[in-house]
């Protein structure tokens, strides 16, 4: 893979023509490319797949929707549950050279070569784009390498050897390594390249067509959720049907990344987006604003809402009643939107995403063994996992004999970044009595105090964080840990401690 190729000017004068083909072969370094490509496999007689005929749509003139969507898996990264499915989408791009932005998931390839063979028509594939080299999005480049021998792969430095161990294909053979700012002119299009590291994988890019202002966003901007052959976000109710998929893709999939995000929204800021085509769920055209300023929020863990979300762990119902009667009470109070969620039948994305919305948490569970019922326990390490910050929280325990979850989920919870308790433990004896019951009432008032746009440590000024985390300012790599070793390099650009910042 050559690197040694000038910043800005790569490929610009490649058009198609002999010409230009030609003056590839004369760039230092990249002659390998014109070594004798593989042959293709035999033509087959009959139909080349059995997924039936093709399936695409136009999202501009020249640029075709080439995804397939699976409704019938159950759990995406055999963890969150998609009842309503999950598309992965590939796009082509048909200039005086044709690009296909990724690939799919092996478990709709058939469709997608289905697609692809159509949407090519008699013309040759010039280009693959990789952005991002997870499986569910790469996992046909090994078979598109092999229908279209002449095909040259783009992606990042780090997705050269991801390539390799999935397909073990030889990518020097059949493309480049692009970096920040490099550029594809296929024709009337101009390709400009943007590293997205950890958004949510270390070799992840973003492509952006200058020419119609499409940025091709990668995992970024994407859902839960088949698009039901309304392929835009303006062609359905995407507020109320849609983002409470959105919401719960981001913050489980990528919420632990919000440095990185914030970084890539930045440099997105730079550019004049007109369309937004995800690697999941529909394409944006419409209030584009509207959508990154919902990952502006998710991304800086800035409370979506100012809500409560209560969330219990209860084995014979006492419990339960409290979080209700707390519920009642906020409710009462004029709280709008409270969530109540039983921490052992709510799948922990959904949870996960409630608490990126809300801006208070109220965790309530029993002592069990001693310590915190189990499935609060691991709800709260999620919630460290997906590093959540800045939110007021309360909590409600219960125990028979020696109540003991509330301060060990206080200790947990203090763990976290910008975390501020709101009221009193407050203690429930086997069953609500009188006593606790006040006692709820109470706590209700002081989380009703608090809304209303509070953020935590409101109340004085923070003391200063300490550095838990060290940022690379020239690709956006975390490194986790209170020091920096003297003689560290980044794993994703080379440079040394001097180009890192701490992180608190």
């Amino acid at each position: 893979m050559d690197k040694e190729i000038n910043r800005r000017t790569f490929l610009k004068g490649i058009t198609g023509s002999a010409v230009g083909l030609a003056a590839m072969g004369m760039m230092g370094g990249v002659s390998a490319i014109a070594e004798e490509p593989e042959k293709a496999a035999p033509a087959v007689e009959g139909k080349k797949q059995f997924s039936g005929i093709y399936n695409v749509r136009y999202v501009t003139e020249d640029l075709v929707y080439l995804g397939v969507s699976d409704r019938r898996i159950e759990l995406f990264e055999n963890v969150y549950p998609v009842p309503r499915g999950i598309s992965y989408n590939s796009y082509l791009l048909l200039d005086e050279k044709t690009v296909l932005f990724d690939t799919v998931d092996r478990s709709v390839s058939g469709q997608f070569f289905e697609n692809l063979e159509h949407a090519l028509g008699e013309r040759k594939l010039d280009y693959l784009i990789v952005n991002h080299m997870e499986p569910d999005h790469s996992s046909a480049i090994a078979q598109v390498v092999h229908r279209y021998p002449e095909v040259k792969i783009l992606c990042t430095e780090l997705a050269v050897s991801m390539i390799a161990q999935f397909h073990e294909i030889d990518i020097a053979k059949h493309g480049y390594a692009v970096s920040e700012g490099m550029e594809l002119v296929t024709g009337r299009h101009r390709l400009i390249f943007t590293l997205a590291p950890m958004v949510h994988w270390p070799e992840v890019m973003m492509t952006y067509d200058a020419t119609d202002k499409i940025l091709f966003s990668a995992d970024a901007f994407g859902t839960f959720g088949a698009p039901g052959g309304n392929l835009f976000a303006d062609e359905v109710n995407f507020e109320t049907e849609w983002l409470a998929d959105a919401r719960r893709y981001y913050t489980n999939i990528v919420g632990k990344y919000g440095p990185q995000v914030q970084a890539v929204l930045a440099k997105a800021a730079a550019l004049d987006i007109a369309m937004v085509c995800p690697l999941h769920g529909p394409i944006w055209r419409e209030n584009i604003g509207w959508f990154i300023d919902k990952y502006d929020k998710w991304s800086s863990y800035t409370p979506e809402e100012d809500a409560v979300l209560v969330v219990y762990g209860s084995v014979y119902g006492s419990t339960e009643n409290a979080a209700g009667v707390l519920a009642t009470k906020l409710s009462e109070g004029g709280a709008r939107n409270v969530t109540v969620l039983d921490v052992s039948k709510t799948h922990v994305s959904e949870l996960i995403a409630e608490s990126f919305r809300c801006s208070h948490i109220v965790l309530a569970s029993i002592t069990y063994n001693m310590g915190i019922f189990t499935p609060m326990k691991n709800f709260i390490a999620d919630l460290q996992a997906h590093n959540l910050q800045n939110r007021c929280y309360s909590i409600i325990e219960n125990g028979s004999w020696s109540p003991a979850s509330g301060n060990l989920m206080r200790a947990l919870m203090d763990e976290m970044p910008g975390m501020r308790q709101v009221g009193g433990i407050v203690t429930v004896r086997s069953t609500t009595n009188e006593e606790s019951y006040g006692a709820l009432g109470t706590l209700a008032q002081e989380i009703l105090s608090s809304l209303n746009g509070s953020a935590p440590a409101a109340d004085e000024p923070a003391a200063e964080a300490a550095v838990s985390a060290w940022r690379c300012t020239v690709c956006g790599y975390i490194y986790e840990g209170a020091s920096l070793p003297a003689d560290y390099t980044c794993p994703l650009c080379g440079v040394g401690p001097d180009k890192f910042e701490p992180v608190s």
